[in-house]
């Protein structure tokens, strides 16, 4: 038996690496193809839909080298780097033929620009050939981000209520739910009926060999729960607690961003979180929380653009405190890792900061992102916001303004 995709052949029991061609440009996408030695299912495992998000590309570049026929049962595919020519420029989330965000323009078209073509190949040779679909990510230069984890929310149900398992055998502190169906690879997908998450996990541009292997791990159970990879399960530390609404906050002004929370801290409603100043120093905007919540990512930039993302955040139908324990009971038998208990420090240590180091600078700017347009829930990237107060000069009436908050949804 074969499996054919442009120019891949790839026979049962073999694993094919190389440049996968595409029909309307001489470059190819670095790809590997693994068919397992027993039957089962397709799945698409993606890096470098963002090209900067370098963790998101060693991970499944690693998940290509490791992997055997012998473990698989179905096929895998997996592109290391979709983005390929804005990786080689350096470009930051857009490709450098026309400047598009991938994470924008699906279902893309033949008729458009490269984006839209690279984004018309993989919904009609990718996403028609699976079952189900990886996408691996992490903020970018000018992200700070702490790990999380997106499910599509806007699909059949019994596609959205299979993703939703998929996400949580991931080793993260919080899922969220898209509402978003267009635009993004992942979200598209699901329309499609394919089950599909997408991980979150490093920032500011920077990778480490652990955080690579964090998402490799993450995928390889994923793959285990699908029956696709047949080796034994991994520890799973805690499972993600659904974060049933997420908002993102842009700036009203231009100026100078100056945040005073890191991602993955848990913030009090009417606690400030960040000011924006102006070219002399004043005050312009003040940040506050309408809510209790928990800072999903943020941008790391100084300097910020007048309507430009500073922060997406995520808050439950429960307090703080309860998710701990509510995490605890939620892993699934088949991950409990049984020789520790399940760690619910979601906000601080190891998730919050272990995995990037401090972070000092807050703020999130998602010009992906995030998988990041968004509509209503969550999936990065910025968008309206409601919520904040935008005065003209620092006070202690900051709270009285009003600040762009939505529940928009860009994935990054």
């Amino acid at each position: 038996m074969e499996f054919h995709l442009a120019n891949f052949t790839v026979r049962k029991g073999q694993k094919v690496s190389g440049f996968l061609t595409l029909p309307f440009t001489d470059e190819g996408l670095p790809a590997t193809i693994i068919y397992g030695e027993e039957d089962g299912d397709t799945v698409l495992i993606t890096g470098g839909v963002h090209n900067a998000e370098y963790v998101g590309i060693e991970a499944v570049t690693g998940l290509a080298r490791e992997l055997e026929p012998k473990d698989v049962r179905g096929i895998l595919i997996l592109i290391h780097i979709v983005n390929i020519n804005g990786f080689r420029a350096r470009t930051v989330s857009v490709s450098r033929e026309d400047g598009k965000n991938l994470n924008r323009v699906f279902p893309g078209s033949m008729d458009g620009t490269f984006t839209d073509k690279l984004a018309y190949f993989m919904e009609k040779e990718l996403f028609s050939r699976i079952n189900y679909y990886i996408d691996v990510h992490n903020g970018d230069w000018f992200e700070d981000l702490t790990p999380f984890i997106y499910s599509i929310g806007n699909a059949a149900p019994k596609t959205v209520a299979k993703a939703e398992e998929m996400a949580k055998r991931a080793d993260v502190p919080f899922y969220v739910k898209s509402g978003i169906g267009s635009g993004g690879a992942y979200n598209y997908a699901g329309t499609l009926g394919v089950p599909s998450v997408l991980i979150e996990r490093g920032c500011k541009g920077q990778w480490s060999e652990e955080e690579a292997e964090a998402s490799r791990k993450d995928v390889r159970n994923i793959l285990r729960y699908l029956g696709v990879l047949m080796t034994e399960p991994e520890p799973q530390r805690q499972v993600p607690v659904h974060m049933h609404h997420v908002h993102y906050l842009d700036s009203v002004k231009e100026g100078c961003w100056h945040p005073f929370k890191n991602a993955g801290d848990a913030v009090k409603k009417g606690e400030c979180i960040g000011v924006l100043k102006d070219y002399f120093g004043n005050v312009i905007e003040e940040v506050r929380m309408r809510e209790d919540a928990v800072i999903l990512y943020q941008t790391i930039s100084y300097s910020v653009p007048a309507d430009s993302p500073l922060v997406a955040y995520g808050h439950y139908g429960e307090c703080v405190d309860e998710i701990e324990e509510e995490a605890a009971d939620q892993v699934p038998d088949d991950c409990m890792d049984h020789s520790h208990e399940a760690n619910g420090k979601f906000f601080h240590g190891e998730h919050s900061h272990g995995e990037y180091g401090p972070h000092t600078h807050g703020g999130y700017d998602h010009q992906h992102h995030d998988d990041h347009d968004h509509a209503h829930h969550g999936d990065h990237v910025h968008n309206d916001y409601d919520g904040y107060s935008h005065p003209e000069e620092a006070s202690d009436e900051y709270n009285n303004g009003e600040t762009q908050q939505t529940d928009a949804e860009n994935d990054k």
